[in-house]
């Protein structure tokens, strides 16, 4: 009997919707609280080739929501470890990884061969690129967030008269206007539901069952248990606010964040970190995380444990952190802002992967 077997016999799907998710390629861009659970039922029902998008490592505060990780997967990069635990359950499945952050760079040459994409991203600046490159691609988009005790999903750039993310928020929102960009805290249950949904609606797109969340978005209100769903038209005025092009989309910058810490070069926080008294570099990294950062006067603290004990600032005025890419350190910089105000905190932009990290290329790991 195939393991199929179930969604064979299932009315309305059988053996052609199947045949359509073999066949099927998409991407999935984030391998968090809803990606995971996305990257598993997608690759369960069978989708033949599955993309993940991913340029970060595994911590352990992620682990109460992203559950196709461990204990013992903190500190690996979590496209790999994602890929490599479900190629283990379902070895029939075509798994193409890319360790890295979707940029302005490499998002058209990723996203242009797959049928659809799945957005599991957490933050404004990666949603509003992926929705222009499915645009200027002609992509079906599969939008999923959460805040707190709610989340929503919506099928974008598919069907009549498509709807896409800017339809919505024709326009960033500015800095003052973002939600803490810090963990707000969730419940993993949350972003297990939909990212769970966004898989259906994926699948759904995929065989032709049912109708999709088109040109509509549904919201799910966990504390209450309750759905409901509000229709969206398209925005004449989103559009001039799309990249004309390729050219114009590579220029676009994407970069958004609270408003409360910036990203510094590696060439100034060296400088800052050799010559300024008050200055401090730290690697937020896992203790395991290779490669390692032999700089002399470097301070090795791990994301989590700096921020639940960040008493090592009290006498610091300039804070330098780094990480692996420059996005868990930039999270942390907008969450020690918040507690030290009056301090300078940056972010080293791009990590020890950026080509002017002190680090070598070659010996980067991913």
């Amino acid at each position: 009997m195939s393991r199929f077997e179930r969604q064979h016999i299932l009315p309305g799907f059988g053996r052609e919707g199947q045949e359509k998710l073999s066949q099927a390629r998409v991407l999935v861009v984030g391998a968090g609280g809803l990606g995971c659970p996305a990257l598993l039922h997608l690759a369960a029902a069978g989708v033949g080739t599955i993309g993940i998008a991913d340029g970060d490592s595994v911590s352990e505060s992620n682990l109460n929501r992203q559950t196709l990780f461990g204990q013992n997967d903190i500190g690996k990069p979590k496209a790999e470890t994602a890929a490599n635990g479900l190629k283990q359950k379902y070895p029939d499945i075509q798994f193409d990884i890319f360790p890295n952050y979707l940029t302005t760079e490499n998002a058209f040459e990723i996203i242009k061969h797959y049928d659809l994409v799945l957005d599991g991203s957490d933050n404004f600046g990666t949603r509003y690129m992926i929705n222009d490159a499915c645009v200027l691609l002609k992509k079906p988009l599969i939008m999923g967030a959460i805040y707190q005790y709610e989340g929503q999903v919506a099928v974008f750039n598919y069907g009549e008269a498509p709807i896409n993310y800017r339809d919505i928020y024709p326009v960033p929102p500015r800095d003052n206007e973002i939600p803490n960009c810090s963990e707000t805290g969730v419940l993993g249950v949350l972003p297990g539901i939909i990212g769970t949904l966004q898989a259906a609606e994926t699948i759904k797109l995929i065989s032709g069952l049912g109708k999709s969340l088109t040109n509509k978005i549904l919201f799910y209100n966990l504390k209450s248990c309750s759905f409901y769903e509000v229709e969206v038209k398209p925005n004449p005025v989103s559009g001039k606010n799309i990249p004309e092009n390729e050219e114009t989309f590579r220029k676009t910058n994407y970069n958004l964040t609270c408003g409360l810490a910036e990203n510094i070069s590696w060439e100034k926080a060296l400088d800052w970190f050799r010559n300024l008294e008050s200055s401090m570099l730290i690697d937020i990294r896992e203790l395991n995380e290779e490669p390692g950062f032999g700089l002399k006067g470097i301070k090795k603290i791990p994301m989590d444990k700096l921020a639940e004990n960040p008493g090592h600032l009290e006498q610091v005025e300039h804070v330098l952190l780094f990480c692996k890419s420059g996005q868990r350190s930039l999270k942390l910089a907008e969450q020690l802002k918040q507690k030290f105000p009056e301090k300078k905190i940056f972010s080293v932009e791009g990590g020890i992967l950026h080509p002017s990290s002190p680090l070598k290329t070659e010996n980067h790991g991913t």
